[in-house]
């Protein structure tokens, strides 16, 4: 009989010739726990998701309550369902006005998607600013916003009307006119290596966009629910979007993801047509719930404060020769060791030694940390030795 391995390299798509192959057969909290029994420290959150640990009890619990009410009902929009209206009412009360209004989808590039048809039919525009090296999702319209021309030219013709601008540069905010919907940024940009824009950028180009009547869209699918030390990465520079996206951590381990907009801008959905956006498992009711037990854990157990000080403790440990600079905001961090070699290198290695990490789709010479962010102070100690030997042994 063939094996789990054999199966997925025959039967499921690939997108890498050199997968990690790891075959998981449990995980919790931090932990992921292969078929072996042999256990790994997530180091990643399965890229951003696993805000809260994995296999987190209350969010357990909240899956098999909702799943024995019912599933899915009707598409997205027909039928009142409490999860989904209870949600978007702790998600709005958390955000700042005028972001009232949800629309659930499933993922982040559909979030991205929403959110720029949504810019566009607001504002009769075509025209979109995105930054260099962001990354939105791969959807052929998100794929359109990415700022890595090495990425998205095998799949061109994409949707036209778009400019890649450079972060932190006053050419980027005289590139926005009145012919502009949308411009879509990352509060921290996450697969450039991390890169963080300043403060009188993002303000700035707030205020060319209330110039303009362009409607200002933050990708917050990696930074939000409290992975870079705020709730939300908006908080960082006090700057309020008119659309904001999120996935990834939003369904607490379940697949979920919305734009937030004020009611007034989606409502232009509505007509002129008709179900201008739809989707038909979008806020699917277990996800939902699963959402709700998530946000209530890191907000009850202020996570967002844990990962800034927790952040503190890494930068603390992490004192190697081979590392040029650890850059980043709460537990959202790269680790620069200025060669794409090392890197791999300390990836393979580091999983010999039990630690799981990644790196950055357009910055290869770094790897990722980022944990649960109720990763505790004496597992932050064992990671960081074994991220020490790693580096060791491949020096």
């Amino acid at each position: 009989m063939a094996s789990s391995r054999e199966l997925f390299l025959t039967y499921l798509g690939q997108t890498s010739p050199a997968p990690m192959l790891l075959e998981i057969e449990s995980a919790s909290g931090v932990f992921l726990t292969d078929i072996s029994g042999r256990k790994y420290f997530d180091l990643i959150s399965g890229v951003s998701v696993s805000n809260t640990g994995h296999n987190n009890p209350q969010i357990i619990d909240a899956v098999k309550s909702q799943a024995e009410k019912h599933m899915h009902l009707m598409v997205y929009g027909e039928f009142i369902q409490a999860p989904q209206v209870n949600l978007a009412n702790k998600l709005c009360s958390l955000l700042p006005d005028p972001l009232n209004s949800v629309y659930y989808v499933n993922s982040g590039s559909e979030a991205i998607e929403g959110a720029v048809k949504l810019a566009r039919r607001h504002t009769r525009r075509h025209q979109t600013i995105s930054f260099r090296n962001a990354y939105h999702g791969s959807t052929a319209g998100a794929l359109s916003l990415c700022g890595n021309e090495d990425f998205k030219n095998s799949f061109r013709p994409l949707t036209p009307g778009g400019y890649i601008a450079e972060m932190n540069q006053d050419a980027s905010i005289e590139a926005i006119s009145e012919k502009t919907a949308c411009v879509v940024i990352e509060p921290v940009q996450a697969e450039a290596g991390i890169v963080i824009p300043n403060t009188e950028f993002m303000k700035t180009l707030r205020h060319r966009c209330n110039q303009t009547g362009t409607l200002l869209i933050f990708d917050e699918i990696q930074t939000g629910f409290g992975r870079t030390g705020k709730l939300f990465a908006m908080e960082h520079f006090n700057v309020v979007p008119d659309i904001v996206c999120f996935a990834k951590a939003f369904g607490g381990g379940m697949p979920l993801g919305a734009f937030v907009a004020n009611r007034l801008v989606m409502n232009s959905f509505m007509t002129n047509p008709g179900l201008g956006h739809i989707t038909t498992f979008g806020g699917h009711p277990v996800s939902c719930a699963a959402a709700m037990a998530s946000l209530n854990i890191v907000v009850s157990e202020k996570l967002a404060d844990r990962a800034a000080k927790t952040e503190i403790l890494f930068r603390e440990l992490l004192i190697h020769p081979s590392i040029k600079e650890i850059r980043g905001l709460g537990l959202l961090l790269a680790v620069e060791l200025g060669s794409s070699e090392k890197v791999q290198q300390f990836i393979r290695k580091g999983l010999e030694n039990g630690i799981v990490s990644d790196w950055f789709i357009f910055h290869d010479t770094a790897f990722r940390i980022a944990p649960p962010l109720n990763i505790s102070d004496d597992e932050v100690h064992i990671a960081c030795r074994l991220v020490l030997k790693t580096l060791d042994d491949i020096s």
